[in-house]
């Protein structure tokens, strides 16, 4: 039976990052798979002809390619971590039907996934929790959800597409307040330079009646912008799409290898990392 999703519903912004993955697995994949997406799109029930007619424009293929490359440089560093550190916790923040999390699953790790309520209902539905996982609904910006993590191996936690929609404010005291209750643990995530996060806002804001986007959190230099937040912190990063591929697979034109640079360079697209230090 397929699960039925409305139009104009919160689990309807789902959907989009959920068919953009199942697009990048269909069109670069040397570079990217995701098998989940595309089976889940096969048990939704929603009209995905807009979506399909919008996968043939060039920005909307190349957008496809952002999708892939931020979601393998985050599993990257997740299993980087996991190497050092094989009982961790894996935290997903903002899953919304992301599986990154199983994906890297080491087979002695534990596996956090966390959203808004309704979000992790629907999750439930389609993706329910395997051995070792669990899903949990939280508001991010609420720190109560510390408690439900066991990061007794420590912790590796990882957000895709979720802090250009968090206040300045908001994502310094949840770094704060992770510093504090995580040491020894990596937060890994995208960001992107002003420039770029008023164009993403472009889409949301009017919906949101935002009128100051200035205040949304975006960064430029990651290392000098963030390391003044506190002094436990270890602040590093790499361009996004390419920083950790040359994009050099027959599948990526010259026009999209000469936008990921200007994306990398230009909009400063990047994966953050930031270590919470020791415990003093």
């Amino acid at each position: 039976m397929k699960y039925k999703i409305e139009k104009n519903t919160v689990q309807e912004t789902l959907i989009l990052p959920l068919y953009s993955r199942k697009l990048c697995t269909e069109l670069y994949p040397n570079l990217y798979q995701d098998e989940t997406a595309v089976h889940l799109i096969d048990q939704i029930d929603y009209d995905f002809s807009e979506a399909e007619k919008n996968s043939r424009s060039l920005m909307q293929r190349f957008g496809a390619l952002e999708v892939a490359m931020r979601q393998n440089d985050l599993a990257f560093e997740v299993r980087a971590y996991l190497k050092n550190h094989p009982c961790a916790a894996v935290v997903n923040l903002g899953c919304g039907l992301d599986n990154t999390g199983r994906a890297c699953n080491n087979g002695r790790c534990k596996i956090y996934n966390l959203d808004f309520p309704d979000v992790i209902a629907l999750r439930q539905q389609l993706l329910p929790a395997g051995e070792r996982e669990q899903n949990i609904p939280c508001d991010l910006k609420d720190p109560a959800w510390f408690a439900k993590i066991n990061a007794s191996g420590v912790a590796v936690f990882f957000a895709s597409g979720v802090f250009y929609y968090f206040l300045t404010q908001q994502v310094k005291a949840l770094v704060q307040g992770m510093a504090d209750a995580f040491p020894g643990g990596v937060l890994v995530f995208d960001a992107a330079n002003r420039t770029a996060v008023k164009m993403i806002a472009k889409t949301w804001l009017r919906t949101a009646k935002i009128k100051d986007v200035g205040a949304y959190f975006a960064v430029s230099d990651a290392k000098s912008e963030l390391s003044p937040w506190d002094n436990r912190l270890q602040v590093s990063s790499r361009g996004y799409m390419m920083g950790y591929n040359d994009l050099k697979d027959p599948s990526v034109s010259g026009f999209f290898r000469f936008l990921a640079k200007v994306g990398d360079n230009g909009m400063k697209m990047q994966i953050v990392k930031i270590g919470f230090g020791d415990r003093q």
